[in-house]
């Protein structure tokens, strides 16, 4: 049996399958991002999902696609924590981007391919190798156009009271929003950043609001600024997207890529599904 996992840092997609590619299981725990998670906090969630933790002595290979696996230090910790517990597996930890990249780019293509979600990245692929010019410093530094910094504009704007009453209003009647609330899950519990990136529903629900379009269209112009354009030749390959930013805000993303002559490519809300193929197919 094999285990692909696509883990962000507020959710993480699980399929089981044989050999042939056949789907055993599919199951979902919370995300498994080894920066902000201690081994025993990573264990206790594999712990709480029934098919996991029934499973796991069944699992040959396991193949784990992460936020915060982007250095050498946490593909090691994660990897001896996942070896104790799927202990007759052979296990293989990426960063998540390389799932973006075996999810949305044709084999042996280049592409710049990056990922919008809880946190954002952007990578160049070769057609064979992954190259990445900048490395992450997490949501605090970093992570333009995520989940997480259009938390934090909305928040920002709420309480500095840059925000239309009739949207702060409509804020309040969705989420907590008294300050020890807040606080308390900006420095007492895990996972900030997963905890901001919860606002950004309601900035794509009401993106049509002008206070909404100036964060999106701000985010947007900072990553390809930011990110994108750090690779010379962003205006000669497909740029493909992983998350759910970009899924629910195509419209703005192609518009904004538009502007700066960037052909936009595939666009999906998770890659999870498309490991499948590639893993059949190269495994």
């Amino acid at each position: 049996m094999k285990l692909l996992v696509d883990s962000g840092s507020t959710k993480a997609d699980w399929i089981a399958i044989d050999t042939n590619g056949k789907v055993l299981f599919t199951t979902q725990s919370l995300g498994l991002n080894p920066e902000v998670l201690t081994k025993e906090e990573i264990i206790a969630r594999l712990e709480d999902k029934f098919d996991i933790s029934h499973n796991k002595e069944k699992a040959d290979f396991l193949y784990f696609y992460g936020a915060g696996c982007g250095t050498d230090r946490m593909k090691n910790f994660l990897t001896e924590v996942f070896q104790e517990y799927f202990s007759n597996a052979k296990v293989s930890v990426y960063e998540d981007t390389y799932a973006a990249v075996f999810a949305t780019t044709p084999k042996n293509e280049k592409a710049i391919v990056c990922i919008l979600g809880t946190g954002s990245n952007c990578s160049y692929f070769d057609g064979n190798v992954l190259h990445q010019k900048v490395q992450s410093l997490g949501y605090i530094a970093m992570d333009d156009c995520s989940g997480n910094r259009f938390g934090r504009h909305l928040i920002r704007a709420y309480y500095f009271n840059k925000m239309p009453k009739h949207l702060a209003e409509k804020f309040e009647k969705e989420f907590d929003l008294d300050a020890d609330v807040i606080k308390h899950n900006f420095y007492k519990q895990p996972n900030p950043n997963a905890y901001l990136a919860t606002f950004a529903e309601f900035l794509i629900k009401n993106k049509s609001e002008a206070i909404c379009q100036g964060f999106i269209r701000e985010e947007m112009v900072a990553f390809v600024e930011n990110y994108i354009m750090q690779f010379e030749n962003y205006k000669e390959v497909p740029v493909h997207f992983i998350g759910s930013i970009a899924f629910y805000l195509k419209d703005e993303l192609e518009a904004i890529l538009k502007e700066y002559e960037i052909k936009i490519g595939n666009v999906l809300r998770r890659p999870i599904d498309g490991l499948i193929e590639f893993h059949v197919a190269n495994n």
